[in-house]
């Protein structure tokens, strides 16, 4: 029944078409070039290209990145997917069963992992339990060593950092649960329409600091844009300084990626006894083919190579932390621990030598008032993003959602942290600089995120070239 009425509906968008006169002169591109034809060269702000970042990505640095994020310590994930939405009450819970998430049992996690849910190595582990014991206690006087008033306060400085960029979920709550993200993977799971839209509809208009009367384009909550509005917006956007237009193409590019992941996962067949997952090319293509789309798909992938360049970037900065040599991927299991590491500090140089990275010198850069001003604002704008997380009535969304927006919010602190990075100690805890391990397993599961995509890419390129042009006249983007 379902493939009669996806035929019925293309042989209805095809006559639509030749009535109307679209269908009077076909373009002679393929499927790929129409998706993929704006998709190269240099991108904006940047100067590195498209074809550059897909060699590095697809041949030298994915096969790695997937391995490494098979391992324990970045598998297991813990997460409270129980807090409230703070904005509204109307949230339409997601009842399909792809929807839903299976959280791990007690014995599935490691013990290192589990006795230090949120710290990064045992020394540190040890010396911060001490602090947070001496602080509950209201300890932080004359009675301790000035080493431990030191600790205590530093520790809670960095708790209170305004440095961060998400709001952090609380992992010491009873409803926080640890998830294995391996067998919980991000894929198309059904939820869509109205309560998809609104989420992104409020991250858009409420957070990338966009003026009511600026509308964006192919808004599906919006009604009779046509190309006017669509020049209105993008004469808009680069008229904004380097730092809010970045974010717009931040926020851009993370959509984009979401949308690659659940084209290339999706339920293509379901049977009694099993779900076949796989590359839905027509999915992908209303989600970003040049001419289904007006032009805006190819625009939201080059913002998605953007972001990629992003989260290298702070990958690239964050080196000297992870190198320092009491830092280890604790889980418990010794020999496996000193293997992940060494594999990250692999892939973490092979990063270094990337030739074209993202200069973020010129964030920030103007006026040192102004500039403290607007760092503000992109990070509160972001932090709201990341609350907005808590409202996404789809489960495994939500999970992946909050995951993506806490790594790519890491990447921005890192970013923002440089001179914090230089001035670490070469051993013992870093106080002014420090990552929990929730941050570190958001950050590097976020940029594989992105990798995946930027390999995907890739994959429907393959297909599409090989594929018959296909008509569609509606949008789900």
């Amino acid at each position: 029944m379902d493939r009669g009425w996806g035929f019925l509906i293309g042989l209805l968008g095809a006559v639509w078409l030749l009535s109307s006169g679209h269908g009077e002169q076909q373009p002679p591109e393929t499927a790929a070039q129409r998706c993929f034809c704006q998709v190269s060269g240099y991108l904006d702000d940047c100067t590195c290209d498209v074809e550059t970042i897909d060699r590095f990505n697809n041949y030298r640095l994915f096969p790695r990145l997937q391995k490494l994020l098979e391992s324990d310590y970045f598998r297991y994930y813990k997460v409270n997917l129980k807090r409230p939405c703070p904005f509204w009450n109307d949230i339409s819970q997601c009842g399909r069963r792809d929807c839903a998430v299976k959280p791990c049992q007690s014995d599935e996690v490691p013990d290192g992992i589990k006795s230090a849910s949120y710290k990064y190595s045992e020394e540190a582990n040890n010396l911060i339990e001490e602090c947070e014991q001496a602080e509950r206690l209201g300890a932080v006087d004359e009675s301790l060593s000035e080493e431990t008033q030191k600790a205590v306060l530093q520790w809670t400085k960095h708790d209170d950092s305004s440095d961060n960029f998400c709001e952090a979920d609380d992992i010491q709550s009873p409803d926080a649960e640890y998830v294995d993200l391996l067998l919980n993977p991000e894929r198309y799971t059904g939820y869509k329409g109205p309560d998809a839209w609104k989420i992104w509809n409020v991250i858009y208009e409420e957070n990338c600091f966009k003026p009511q009367t600026i509308k964006r384009p192919l808004n599906p909550l919006a009604s009779g844009q046509g190309k006017s509005e669509e020049n209105t917006f993008y004469s808009w956007l680069e008229g904004l300084c380097v730092e809010k237009r970045a974010f717009y193409r931040l926020i851009s590019g993370l959509h984009a990626s979401i949308n690659v992941h659940l084209s290339a996962r999706y339920l293509l067949q379901e049977t009694w006894l099993e779900k076949k997952w796989g590359h839905n090319i027509t999915e992908f293509q209303q989600r970003f083919d040049g001419i289904l789309t007006e032009g805006e798909g190819p625009r939201r992938l080059k913002n998605l190579y953007f972001l990629y360049l992003i989260e290298l970037r702070a990958l690239s900065k964050v080196l000297p932390f992870f190198e320092r040599p009491d830092f280890q991927l604790f889980t418990g299991n010794k020999i496996q621990d000193e293997e992940n590491k060494m594999l990250l500090l692999e892939i973490l140089h092979e990063i270094k030598s990337f030739p074209l990275h993202f200069d973020e010198n010129s964030f920030f850069a103007g006026d040192k008032k102004e500039a403290h001003k607007l760092k503000e604002d992109f990070r509160l704008h972001f932090r709201n993003i990341s609350r907005i997380m808590d409202c996404v009535g789809c489960f495994k969304c939500r999970l992946w959602g909050k995951l993506q927006t806490q790594g790519l919010g890491t990447a921005l602190k890192i970013l923002f942290s440089e001179k914090l990075i230089a001035n670490m100690p070469e051993s013992g805890p870093s106080y002014e600089f420090h990552l929990t391990r929730q941050e570190i397993v958001s950050l590097f599961n976020a940029f594989g995120r992105i990798s995946t995509s930027v390999k995907e890419l890739e994959n429907f390129r393959n297909f599409q070239e090989k594929a018959k042009p296909l008509w569609l006249v509606y949008k789900v983007f």
